[in-house]
């Protein structure tokens, strides 16, 4: 089964210097390949290039109308992207993403032809298998999941391979992948139980990264 590999940049790199810089170390070893490049959105339309994915951070509710700052998954598609990450757990926390909201924006991406990455997870005193019934619920099987426990993003402390079975197996058949202190050490154990891999700051080290996509591929 082919493994999905998706580069999560965040709110990084700072200029659109830095970012084709990054790109253009990667470009040649993800062509024709399943990864999804996720950069800040404002660098999509410098980046997006034939044979390889693209996908965006984040999209709102709606198709169009008086939204101020708002991008619009048709907006998104319509520059090329065929991806978009939903409900990362900083849209959760820091910006107060409901799940009804959530919800609201795998709906509009789909009727924009775009394939929503939902993020799932939970802090470090949540029951995991509760928090995670509770996102999915009214969420359709045809989207990817992406399991990232909170307490793992960016802190090195990531879920252990027993846990990360547990959360696959629960889900069943829905297509998953892992997220949170993803690396080039631990990237084949966690891709042998899984779909694939949300990766953060280890995306953003060209170097880094593409020992990852070795492992993959």
């Amino acid at each position: 089964m082919k493994k999905l590999i998706i580069a999560n940049w965040k709110c990084n790199p700072a200029t659109l210097k830095e970012a084709q810089e990054l790109f253009h170390l990667i470009k040649e070893d993800i062509k024709n390949k399943d990864v999804v490049i996720c950069p800040p959105s404002i660098f999509l339309p410098f980046l997006i290039c034939d044979d390889i994915n693209f996908g965006a951070q984040n999209c709102f509710w709606e198709k169009s109308g008086a939204y101020t700052g708002e991008i619009s998954p048709q907006m998104i598609k319509s520059i090329g992207c065929e991806y978009v990450i939903i409900g990362h757990s900083e849209r959760r926390t820091i910006f107060n993403e409901s799940n009804d909201e959530i919800r609201s924006k795998i709906k509009q991406a789909k009727r924009a032809g775009l394939v929503p990455i939902v993020c799932i997870g939970e802090s470090k005193d949540q029951n995991t298998f509760e928090i995670i019934e509770e996102q999915i619920r009214g969420v359709e099987q045809d989207v990817i999941l992406a399991y990232e426990p909170l307490w793992a993003i960016g802190t090195g402390e990531n879920a252990s391979f027993d846990k990360v079975r547990e959360v696959r197996e629960f889900l069943k058949d829905r297509k998953f992948l892992y997220g949170g202190s993803v690396n080039s050490q631990n990237a084949k154990d966690y891709l042998e139980i899984t779909d694939g891999l949300l990766i953060g700051g280890a995306s953003l080290n060209a170097i880094e990264f593409l020992k990852i996509i070795k492992t993959a591929y």
